[in-house]
């Protein structure tokens, strides 16, 4: 008998009892290779000594403080290695314990920031559709996840959604991968004169789609075209990187890859990997300084913002990604790719093999000529999840990748520390889950 209550209450998952490396162990002594990093959360992988005793130091010292009261030295130290590395113009670092709590921080931010600076209309916000921002009720209306937003559409405030960037579905036939990445940025402009220019507040996206869409870069030059078109109209921009950034994609931010500099940037997951909640908004220095020339005074906060203990792990897992581990991330995930391209990216039902760095994502489809998707009754990417859990392997499936109802696919972002060994290892449990989840919905 538990009262933990769990996701999914129609059965428990096993008790972990230790991690080491890329793999985690449960309470009967199976081993299960991290092919995921839970939710791309362990970028150091399990039992990393030096994030362990930097947490230890912390507690020994000053477990907790509230920041209304005092600042920690790791606080001010993280902030300072996130600026010093991040895109320019981002100059102030606002310290939550998640990615949700990171978008919400940021929403109410640009409300603020156009209301400091005299532009109280401002308050509607343009997303994409197929995205995912956080389950709080601010982030979940913001993205365009339709199966997590459905049983509470009544409680979510209004946001508009255009298209993402998904080249696999929407690139026509013929067209260039500049001019569908300028097409498709161009539905911003589109729907920012739709709602009124004077009207809208922000744009929130992320650099490279993780779970609703399954690793989904965008079009070169979709995001510098997005950049001018929130500069034409004074509308700010929100990356968010929450599963994205901190390395994942190759780089520490994604967004570097897109040259462009946001106005605003959530980053969590990857900051802490996993040995503490951790995540952060980052701001431009103009919109800090609105706030600290107006009221002064940012209408927002949680108990918990700038925990010294969760600071003190993100100093530790930055100073790890920074001195290299990053660098390696970009060859790991090219090895990756070739080795799901080998086993896999020729089967019938394998639609698209896509991400960055070791970001990568799975289309399953019905029919490879047509991308015709598998029918949704057969749940095809929770078989495939129990198939891989069964191998040893946990991985993150989702369905509904298209609409939220139609598609099937698979999310893998392994831990930066991982070997080639490793990778195969993933690869081959993979494939070998994936022949089994065919089999037993009848393909």
């Amino acid at each position: 008998m538990s009262h933990v209550f769990p996701r999914n209450s129609a059965g428990l998952p096993p008790v972990g009892t230790g991690g080491a490396g890329v793999y985690l162990t449960d309470k009967h002594g199976k081993t299960y290779l991290d092919g995921s990093g839970g939710a791309a959360v362990s970028c150091l992988g399990h039992g990393d000594r030096d994030v362990i005793e930097a947490v230890k130091s912390q507690l020994d010292s000053m477990a907790y403080a509230h920041n209304s009261f005092l600042t920690s030295e790791p606080a001010e130290q993280l902030a300072d290695m996130l600026i010093e590395h991040a895109p320019s113009g981002l100059d102030r670092v606002y310290f939550v314990s998640s990615g949700s709590e990171a978008i919400e921080a940021s929403l109410k931010l640009a409300r603020q920031y156009f209301l400091e600076t005299g532009q109280p209309k401002r308050h509607k916000i343009i997303a994409r559709r197929q995205s995912y921002h956080g389950n709080t009720l601010g982030a979940l209306a913001v993205g365009g996840n339709e199966w997590r937003r459905a049983q509470f559409a009544p409680l979510l405030m209004d946001v508009s959604h255009i298209a993402p960037c998904y080249a696999y579905r929407d690139q026509h036939e013929g067209e260039t991968e500049a001019d569908f990445g300028l097409r498709i940025a161009n539905e911003l402009e589109a729907e920012i004169q739709r709602l009124g220019p004077d009207e809208v507040m922000c744009f929130v996206a992320e650099p490279v789609v993780g779970a609703t869409l399954g690793a989904v870069p965008a079009a070169n030059g979709y995001f510098r075209r997005i950049r001018e078109i929130c500069d034409q109209y004074g509308v700010l921009l929100i990356l968010d990187e929450v599963m994205c950034g901190m390395g994942r994609t190759g780089t520490l931010f994604a967004c570097d890859q897109d040259g462009v500099s946001p106005d605003i940037c959530t980053i969590a997951k990857g900051l802490g990997a996993g040995y503490q909640p951790i995540g952060a908004m980052m701001c431009s220095g103009a919109i800090y300084d609105a706030i600290q020339n107006g009221s002064g005074f940012f209408q927002h906060g949680h108990t918990y913002l700038a925990h010294p203990t969760a600071c003190a792990a993100g100093v530790a897992v930055l100073t790890k990604l920074t001195a290299g581990l990053v660098d390696k991330v970009t060859d790991k995930g090219a090895y990756l790719r070739k080795r799901l391209i080998e086993r896999i990216g020729q089967h019938a039902h394998v639609g698209d093999i896509r991400g960055r760095g070791l970001f990568m994502g799975v289309e399953f489809v019905q029919n490879r000529e047509t991308k015709a998707c598998f029918d949704p009754a057969l749940k095809f990417h929770s078989v495939l999840k129990s198939a891989a859990f069964d191998e040893g392997l946990i991985c993150y499936p989702m369905g509904g990748t298209i609409d939220g109802k139609q598609g099937d696919h698979v999310l893998l972002a392994p831990p930066f520390i991982s070997e080639q060994t490793h990778l195969d290892e993933l690869v081959d449990k993979l494939g070998t889950a994936f022949d089994k989840a065919l089999r037993n919905v009848g393909l």
